[in-house]
């Protein structure tokens, strides 16, 4: 009997174990020396790597990203065959009408490819075997790292920045000289799923919490700005000194500057030598940075964009949870918009209000995918979406816009999905997408779509309570979908199983319409492949309204409202009827156009 139960300890402890949520750690150190003439760096790289799984290594992944821009690359090869190609990345030979793309990076020279080429690489000291597999580098480890161990890994590497294309690169199309974006040698990440290590074709990223301490020589004259706090202000200038200590820049024709970042899972920066270099203090302290190109035409707008990102800092801060670290960069880089650690890569020659919007949807990417770190592979919309959301949010208060609906324009690109044909689950790989516009718009639009319409679901307060909870409790820690719809399900007391399976995993569609009134008989159709629970307003002869809210059975139990509650509407039942007290005028299925119904015509009898 002793045997017996000892037996159900350890399938206990075992299942315990298991069942834990556990997360890789690294710590980066990097040293690295840019030639800004030749665009090239040599890096030394110092990774130590923390084996928090239950699992035994032997072998471990490093991204090497900059190798996507060569001629033949995977990147390439896609771009050659995908039917709509980001336009960034293409010549378009043809006409606007009759297009005939032709890829960018096809048309690469040797000195303007992309590269990363490892030139030594040790574990613990040792030599350690790998092989380069287009942007992926395989190492064969000469010891395993058992559960709980750590392992110390050592490279030296070259690198050249390719012309810019796309994220990263050199002399973009405003001239900034470099967009330091997946630039290093960069351990992937593992996971309870396995290794991810998907070679970079067009989206990122999914990397390994941990901290980085980097250093850059880089040509006196450019200012840097990106990940970190710098450590070394009065040895740079550029801005970042105190204006009361005397500064102690070297003799030299390069500076010298030191960044550590604790607790992110990625590093990135900028570099031109016209950079302005602005920052003010947002709330809690925060400094706010502003790396732009000197443009009279352009400058006044980047100096009103500034407290209007302090606004926006003080809306996340209340509407998500408070940001956690003590600086954030906006800088002009890159070739439109991406997020990265602590700062954001935005194109700058815009008008005012486009260059609040990028920077509103940037910034929001810090709480959605960056402390929030989903894969953004995986699910995309997570992060897009719902970044997407809360960034119309914020516009529409920090810019009075007054929108009755702020989401309006993403529900339109969903249903500009639908109407498409080609449309393909959420849950889908990003890279795999058949058409970059069927990626975005299931990303972007129907993923902002998914909360909007989950407000609808559980209540507005609901959903607010449900963001803040998810922060909360996922915060410097990798989200799945499931952990967004378990945070709402506690907050509402409801069950959303269906909706996450219907909305991410598949592409039915949402359609009720009225099918007739009798006297005080109204009877509803259920035409669409996806059920949802129904606000039904109600006006009477008398010119009196009434709301109902019908729930959806599978939801056991209905969201706070005010509404008249009638009986549950079971899926499987294709219609619907129930009786109001008084005749009946007029009837409207979902009055606020929260539901993404995809034929409105039927959905009122005016």
């Amino acid at each position: 009997m002793k045997n017996f139960l000892y037996f159900l300890l350890l399938c206990h402890v075992s299942f315990a174990q298991h069942s834990t949520y556990w997360q890789q750690h690294v710590d980066y150190t990097m040293d690295i020396d840019m030639d800004v003439e030749k665009f090239q760096f040599k890096g030394y790289q110092k990774l130590l790597y923390t084996n928090n799984s239950p699992d035994i290594l032997n072998v471990v992944y490093y991204h090497l990203q900059l190798n996507a821009f060569q001629p033949g690359s995977d990147m390439d090869i896609r771009l050659q065959n995908i039917p709509d190609p980001d336009r960034r990345m293409v010549n378009n030979l043809g006409t606007k009408e009759n297009p005939v793309y032709q890829s960018r990076i096809a048309e690469l020279k040797p000195n303007e490819i992309g590269y990363q080429k490892v030139i030594s690489l040790r574990q613990n000291g040792k030599k350690v075997d790998y092989e380069v597999i287009g942007t992926i580098l395989k190492v064969v480890l000469n010891e395993p790292i058992k559960p709980g161990d750590k392992a110390t890994f050592e490279m030296e590497f070259e690198a050249q920045v390719p012309l810019q294309i796309r994220r990263n690169g050199r002399n973009n199309r405003e001239g900034v000289a470099l967009s330091m974006a997946q630039w290093y040698p960069k351990l992937a990440e593992y996971d309870d799923e396995g290794w991810h290590i998907s070679q970079y074709i067009a989206r990122e990223f999914y990397g390994v919490w941990g901290n980085y301490d980097v250093t850059i020589h880089i040509d006196k004259n450019y200012v840097v700005g990106g990940t970190g706090y710098l450590q070394n202000p009065q040895e740079v200038g550029h801005g970042y000194e105190d204006k009361n200590i005397a500064l102690k820049l070297p003799n030299s024709h390069k500076l010298t500057w030191h960044f550590k970042a604790p607790n992110v899972h990625d590093f990135s920066w900028a570099a031109d030598p016209e950079y302005l270099h602005d920052m003010i203090l947002g709330e809690n302290g925060v400094e706010l940075h502003f790396f732009y190109k000197n443009n009279p035409e352009t400058n006044e707008n980047w100096k009103k964009l500034q407290p209007k990102t302090a606004e926006l800092l003080a809306y996340y801060n209340k509407y998500l949870g408070e940001y956690p670290y003590k600086q954030y960069s906006v800088i002009q880089a890159g070739d439109g918009g991406m997020e990265y650690a602590m700062c954001t890569f935005i194109t700058g020659g815009r008008n005012l209000g486009s260059l609040i919007g990028v920077t509103a949807h940037e910034f929001a990417h810090t709480w959605f995918q960056f402390l929030l770190a989903t894969n953004e592979l995986k699910h995309g919309w997570m992060d897009e979406g719902f970044t997407s959301y809360i960034s119309s949010m914020a516009e529409n208060e920090i810019l009075d816009q007054k929108l009755e609906n702020p989401n309006e324009g993403s529900y339109n690109g969903y249903y500009r999905l639908v109407a498409s044909g080609v449309e393909q689950p959420q849950s889908l790989h990003a890279d795999m997408f058949d058409y970059n516009f069927a990626y975005s718009n299931a990303a972007y639009s129907k993923g902002a779509v998914f909360l909007a319409q989950l407000g609808y679901i559980i209540g507005e307060e609901n959903l607010s309570e449900t963001l803040k909870k998810y922060y909360a409790d996922y915060k410097f820690k990798h989200p799945k979908p499931n952990d967004i719809k378990r945070t709402a399900e506690k907050v509402s007391g409801l069950q959303l199983d269906w909706y996450l399976n219907l909305w991410t995993q598949t592409t039915n569609t949402i359609d009720y319409g009225i099918k007739d009134i009798r006297d005080k008989t109204i009877r509803l159709e259920k035409i669409g492949t996806m059920p949802m629970p129904l606000d039904i307003l109600v006006t009477y002869t008398d010119g009196k309204k009434e709301l109902f809210n019908i729930p959806l059975q599978e939801m056991m139990g209905h969201k706070p409202t005010k509404a008249t509650i009638l009986p549950s509407w079971p899926w499987v039942n294709p219609s619907y009827s129930f009786q109001t007290k008084k005749q009946v005028k007029s009837v409207e299925i979902d009055p606020e156009n929260r539901m993404a119904d995809i034929d409105k015509t039927n959905n009122n009898n005016f």
